[in-house]
């Protein structure tokens, strides 16, 4: 190793380098050794991560139930995880058209819960024109899909676009950039639907805590015939005060097995996430966390070259690769429940599963279920919208205290 250095060097230089290079010749074979291993570990490390399973669905022997259906992790991964990909992920976007003359051109850190709205009604959608078992692969030109998406879209011409939502929300005194409960979502989307005519949804909030069939039904009747309106019911539940009571879980795992299932929103401020299924304590989910460009997949049907890769990449980004996974106890307890009855018969099923599986086995049941309504509640019926408001902004107020003085749930 010297002598080769020193064949190198001037030869004035020479008798100088030998000596530094006889001192320093242990440290430096030292050196290079542990650099050696470095690397090797590194590249072991880089190859053991390739062959390594992501951390989605470890395979173990209890079931994952997803939007009412069931996989094994030992036999159906693939399945399972084609099933989760399928599930259109709206995340936050950027570089958008301004949110009317607020200068957003990006949601990022308060859209968060305005996306899981948009992804249960993505789901509502894809129900109602796609099926439970419809599947989504790379590159589909499916004009259905497509339409889909485009109601997506983050311009105010799309109907379901985070702008128009926006602004319904700043009709209910919520102003642009503000973080949302998922009771405010449930209310806005309630009154964004009736402009959608290509589906002629029924949006339902189930408040206080109680189901009323028959309004229900009847909001999903047409006038003067019984043809039905799909339904998309969304049920704002508080299941505890700073923390979710576990005695809530085992109703919670019941709805998400339920074939009429969307799973439900929720979150803290600043972080909620779209519910879609569970895995043994664990409950899965996906999260709009990530800031991604904004853009329109729909061009890809008549697009070529440059730009069809460009919309094709778009496409992708509506789809998760991987959903994550965590305790059910750490759910925060303001949440809403969500379903889609797109017939009579499903409606009809949904209450008979609720009433058997979830209202009348539980010690605690997640809410109350009711063929007309109650006596104690006809006298309010028509303070309905102003209670709404009033418990937008509870759910808004999260109930968070320095003080030491412990409550109790009064059941």
């Amino acid at each position: 190793m010297i002598e080769w250095w020193v064949r190198r060097v001037p030869y004035p230089w020479r008798r100088f380098l030998i000596r530094v290079l006889q001192v320093l010749d242990p440290y430096l074979c030292v050196l290079f050794g542990r650099l050696h291993k470095l690397f090797k570990m590194m590249a072991c490390m880089t190859y053991e991560g390739a062959l390594s399973e992501p951390e989605d669905f470890p395979k173990s022997d209890e079931p994952v139930w997803i939007l009412g259906k069931q996989y094994s992790t030992q036999t159906e991964l693939t399945a399972l995880r084609s099933d989760v990909q399928s599930r259109i992920w709206l995340t936050y976007r950027r570089n958008f058209p301004a949110i009317s003359d607020s200068g957003y051109t990006s949601d990022k850190g308060w859209g968060c819960m305005l996306r899981c709205g948009q992804m249960v009604l993505a789901e509502a959608l894809v129900r109602r024109h796609l099926g439970r078992e419809w599947e989504w692969r790379r590159g589909i030109n499916d004009p259905t899909y497509l339409r889909i998406l485009s109601m997506f879209e983050d311009h105010r011409r799309a109907t379901f676009s985070l702008h128009v939502i926006s602004q319904l929300g700043v009709d209910e005194g919520k102003p642009i950039g503000e973080w949302y409960g998922p009771n405010t979502v449930a209310q806005v989307m309630r009154k964004l639907t009736p402009f959608d005519e290509w589906n002629n949804f029924s949006v339902c909030v189930a408040m206080d805590n109680i189901i009323i069939i028959d309004e229900i039904r009847c909001s999903c009747q047409g006038e003067g015939d019984r043809t039905w309106r799909p339904l998309l019911l969304f049920v704002p539940l508080r299941l505890g005060l700073a923390e979710i009571n576990p005695v809530y879980v085992p109703g919670l795992k019941k709805c998400f097995k339920m074939p009429q299932s969307l799973g439900l929103i929720g979150g803290k401020p600043n972080h909620a996430s779209y519910f879609v299924g569970f895995v043994g304590e664990e409950v899965v989910y996906l999260d709009p966390h990530t800031t991604q460009e904004a853009g329109s997949a729909c061009h890809k049907k008549s697009a070529a070259g440059e730009e069809e890769q460009e919309e094709g990449d778009i496409d992708t980004s509506y789809h998760c690769p991987l959903a994550q996974r965590m305790p059910f106890l750490h759910l925060d307890p303001s949440l809403a429940l969500c379903f889609y009855c797109g017939t009579e018969k499903e409606f009809d099923d949904l209450c008979n599963r609720l009433r058997q599986d979830v209202v009348a086995p539980q010690s605690a049941p997640l809410f109350e279920l009711a063929s007309t309504r109650p006596h104690y509640m006809r006298e309010d019926v028509n303070a309905t919208l102003g209670a709404a408001a009033a418990c937008m902004d509870l759910e808004d107020h999260h109930l968070e205290s320095d003080d030491d003085e412990e409550f109790e749930v009064l059941q």
